[in-house]
């Protein structure tokens, strides 16, 4: 089975116009800058980028993030089993790009037969949301607030540009993980996934500003038939003219622009639409402040697959388990 480089890889995705951002050469050689190798393994009916993670004493850990691609994954999965192997990967996590209420997700668990069912590194649920029909159409889906708070920041002069000040950006998010309480990436983070997918017309980044002040920004990106909505920051000013519906709204034209037929919204707080919608005026932690902003752009909540790991390494596998459970109640 052939490994492919980054040109190959790209050529091979016009085969699969709905496939995932993370599966992208361009998002394989980002990670790498960040101690992350990727290596694209492609056959007939299916292929995969998979992301390895090296650790001391020359081990590894694999990560398949939203893939394999295509179906048919049996000799995939096999070719890449021996590629951890030779890697010396404690485990290797697969990610399937698959929405649980879709017929084929009911078959996926055929390939994972003899793996452990883990938690997914990416947000298990989100709400996508459909760029079908004209604008007209996307706001009568929306509920009633959210298309007001569109229309107010228009009118309270609110105006959204696109930008390449990086660094501005990095500074409202700053200021938005020190309000909100979220950890942030570095600038080099962010400074880097927009140079690697600004320049092709895969990401853009949106500055909202009242009277040539900065307001609000969100970093959104576009492969194929979809787009995603990654990282958003805001200062802690004019925020009664509602900078941040306006950007959501000019982020979904940017996507139908580019051709997509969906918008996600990445992340929401994993219940139930019931529990998610009894709840959400109550619940300010987590994603639940982020879920009550996000239900009002009229998508559809959807939920992942999930993820399940191919154990190597049975101890180092539970050693490094306990260590991510510990630092995740670190915080």
């Amino acid at each position: 089975m052939p490994v492919l480089d980054a040109i190959q890889w790209n050529n091979l995705l016009t085969r699969f116009p709905t496939a995932h951002l993370l599966q992208t050469a361009e998002w394989g050689e980002f990670k790498a800058a960040f101690g992350w190798q990727p290596l694209r393994l492609a056959n007939e009916t299916s292929a995969a980028q998979i992301l390895f993670r090296r650790l001391p004493l020359g081990l590894t850990i694999a990560y398949l993030p939203k893939g394999p691609l295509g179906r048919d994954w049996k000799n995939l999965l096999a070719e890449a089993d021996e590629h951890c192997r030779r890697q010396r990967a404690i485990f290797l996590k697969v990610e399937p790009d698959c929405w649980e209420d879709e017929a084929d997700c009911l078959t996926l668990k055929d390939y994972f037969k003899g793996w452990v069912e883990a938690s997914p590194i990416q947000p298990r649920r989100t709400i996508e949301i459909s760029l079908a029909g004209i604008e007209e159409d996307w706001l009568n889906r929306m509920k009633q607030k959210t298309r007001y708070n569109i229309r107010l920041a228009q009118r309270k002069e609110v105006v959204v540009e696109r930008s390449n000040d990086v660094n501005l950006f990095h500074q409202m998010m700053i200021t938005t993980g020190q309000r909100d309480g979220f950890g942030v990436h570095s600038l080099e983070y962010y400074q880097r996934v927009y140079e690697a997918f600004a320049p092709k017309g895969m990401c853009v980044l949106l500055v909202a500003k009242y009277r040539e002040r900065p307001l609000a920004g969100l970093m959104a990106f576009a492969f194929g038939q979809r787009a995603w909505y990654f990282y958003g920051a805001s200062t802690n000013e004019e925020r009664n003219r509602m900078p941040a519906y306006l950007l959501q709204w000019e982020a979904m034209r940017w996507a139908a622009s580019r051709g997509c037929a969906v918008y996600d919204l990445w992340g929401i707080p994993d219940e139930d639409e019931e529990v998610l919608e009894s709840r959400f005026s109550e619940r300010e932690d987590g994603l639940w402040g982020v879920y009550r902003f996000k239900r009002g752009f009229g998508g559809q909540i959807r939920r992942s697959a999930g993820a399940w790991d191919r154990v190597y390494q049975p101890l180092l596998y539970k050693l490094y388990q306990q260590f991510i459970a510990r630092r995740r109640a670190e915080g």
